[in-house]
């Protein structure tokens, strides 16, 4: 359970009471491996101390806490960073008790391992280490990316590999699963198979140095995501790097491209069927039940499976000889979901599960509705469900409210679905946006931007701004509360706010952490929306062509002012939830 990227877009500023909550339903869920990858920097600092580099070089090399999951994997140095030595004390402290609890509740916990990436200040300790830049990753340049490799072959990779070990087990102890990615979305230096086994090779062996019976866990995202480049010679030589059976490999997106199929089972090391039910952390109601439904049962049948698990999907099917059927668990789901059989309730979810639920071929779960993206005039409103789905299932919930709206459950679904459709209607109204433009026709511009930026966008944000759980004040206070400083307080906001939106200096991610929350909808995407609704309008009015690249610089400022304005926003939700999404109803309801 969990992955690397969620430590950063879920976890970061969980304190042990949100911990100890996930711990426990992770020990219901069934769940018996997990990652524990919190106060790691601490012994990197301890370990890059002892090696001779200086606290700036540290401070130059880690991030700050919310893109912390890409300094650990290679891709990002020093953005939004440095880390304040009160941030490490109180990861250290989480993380005892994150070990100890899972472990008393019988999990096997994963640590991280050295990977080989090094902070640039080990070239100025050891001029003569082999170490090779990498490229710049996603769209970030070598200010904050092109971290350093050490060569495979270098003494050092085994001296920094075991120092960093020896000093993790000597804090937590370990339960000898240890999880490290040297290329994720990272361009090897060489395509060269025997390249490829020497590194993964001398990962493995830096974590015998420190522990015989070490296994490692690796992510296998990097096979999928650059298949050029992984052509199946280079895949089975970076696997036979490793003694068989003394790795693992998640399959991470199997319910959409698995690659045991075309590994050979992964050349015959172990795997775990997983799924990526969320890219970023975006809202936006998804699944793909028909593959997570089939899925783990073909690749246990396929030849010479090494299947030995599977990664977070409905987690009662590990405790299932074959497939489940979808329409009757639905209808027992909703019972136990809100408390009390509903039939209203049964039939929303009978449709959300034939609809919004099961995505079928490729799917990407990567919210892209033109509510939560940079407005332009090529915007994708694709679906890979009937709308009407949607709209049916909503209307369905809503009848449902005077029975069940005490739940909590349904409350927050009531919420989810609303938003969902809400959602959906931005799309409805962007395409009359785009084609009242395209035909110069002025007042139908007017009409349906008017509704959206003053009526639309306003309404969900209220209707978000009902449920704690859909607030952009908790995520921010949640930052704050980290902090042992004012100093730090405004870092962690600046981290925190930075993360959701333009993910990096100049928009390098932007939107890929989109999330829909109360103030957010309305101060950042309904500001943005506004911005693109009145440059149509003053393109029409004047005759003169819309500019995307000048739109772009300008809502760019409204982006970055956002990150910076300041503003406080509730951490206690306002407002009727079931009042507020009938009066969407009855306004907007196709």
């Amino acid at each position: 359970y969990q992955n690397a990227c969620t430590q950063s877009y879920s976890y970061v500023w969980w304190d042990w009471a949100r911990w100890e909550r996930e711990i426990d339903w992770m020990a219901l869920s069934g769940i018996n491996l997990a990652l524990a990858f919190v106060g790691q920097e601490v012994a990197w600092q301890r370990v890059y101390r002892s090696l001779g580099l200086n606290q700036s070089e540290i401070d130059a090399y880690f991030t700050g806490p919310a893109f912390l999951a890409w300094n650990r994997m290679g891709n990002l140095h020093g953005w939004a960073g440095p880390l304040p030595p009160a941030w490490h004390l109180k990861q250290l402290y989480l993380q005892y008790r994150i070990v100890e609890r899972m472990r008393s509740l019988g999990m096997i916990t994963v640590l991280p391992a050295f990977a080989g990436h090094v902070p640039q200040g080990v070239l100025r300790v050891f001029p003569r280490v082999n170490a090779t830049r990498l490229g710049g990753w996603s769209h970030f340049d070598c200010t904050y990316s092109c971290t350093y490799l050490l060569d495979p072959e270098d003494p050092m990779f085994q001296v920094i590999g075991t120092l960093f070990l020896k000093e993790l087990i000597k804090e937590f102890g370990t339960d000898h699963i240890y999880s490290a990615d040297t290329f994720n979305e990272m361009m090897p230096l060489s395509s060269d198979p025997a390249y490829l086994s020497r590194v993964s090779n001398a990962v493995f062996r830096s974590m015998t140095g420190a522990d015989p019976e070490a296994l490692w866990l690796m992510q296998g995202w990097l096979f999928q995501h650059q298949p050029d480049f992984w052509q199946p010679a280079q895949v089975r030589a970076l696997l036979r790097g490793v003694p068989l059976g003394r790795m693992i490999v998640l399959d991470l997106f199997a319910e959409s491209k698995p690659v045991y199929q075309w590994t050979e089972s992964f050349y015959g090391q172990p795997f775990i069927w997983c799924m990526l039910h969320n890219f970023g952390g975006n809202h936006g109601l998804f699944g793909t039940v028909e593959a997570i439904n089939h899925g783990p049962f073909v690749a246990r049948c396929f030849p010479n499976s090494t299947m030995v698990g599977t990664g977070l999907l409905m987690n009662e099917l590990g405790w299932r000889q074959e497939p489940l059927d979808l329409p009757s668990w639905g209808t027992r789901y909703a019972e136990r979901r809100y408390g009390a059989p509903n039939a209203a309730a049964a039939s929303a979810w009978r449709l959300l599960l034939r609809s919004v639920y099961n995505c079928t071929g490729v799917c990407v779960n990567h919210n892209r509705s033109p509510l939560v993206r940079r407005p332009s005039l090529r915007m994708d409103t694709e679906l890979w469900y009937n709308a009407s789905d949607v709209y049916e299932a909503w209307r369905l919930l809503l009848s449902a409210g005077a029975e069940l709206g005490s739940s909590p459950t349904f409350r927050y679904d009531l919420v989810d679905v609303t938003r969902q459709a809400a959602q959906q209607l931005v799309s409805d109204y962007y395409l009359s946006i785009r084609q009242a433009f395209q035909s110069h026709a002025l007042p139908e511009l007017l009409t349906a931007g008017g509704v959206l930026v003053y009526d639309l966008l306003p309404e969900l944000d209220s209707l978000l701004s009902s449920h704690s759980l859909f607030l952009l004040g908790r995520w921010l206070e949640s930052a704050r509360a980290m902090a042992t400083s004012d100093q730090e307080a405004e870092q962690y906001e600046l981290n925190a706010r930075n993360q959701v939106t333009l993910w990096g200096p100049s928009g390098n991610i932007l939107d890929y952490a989109n999330k829909q929350l109360g103030g957010l909808v309305l101060d950042y995407y309904g500001v943005r929306w506004g911005l693109f609704v009145s440059a149509l309008v003053e393109s029409l009015n004047s005759g003169s062509p819309f500019h995307q690249d000048q739109f772009n610089q300008a809502v760019f400022q409204v982006e970055r002012g956002f990150v910076y304005n300041k503003k406080r926003y509730p951490a206690v939700p306002a407002g009727d939830t079931l009042e507020i999404s009938r009066k969407l109803f009855l306004k907007y309801y196709p």
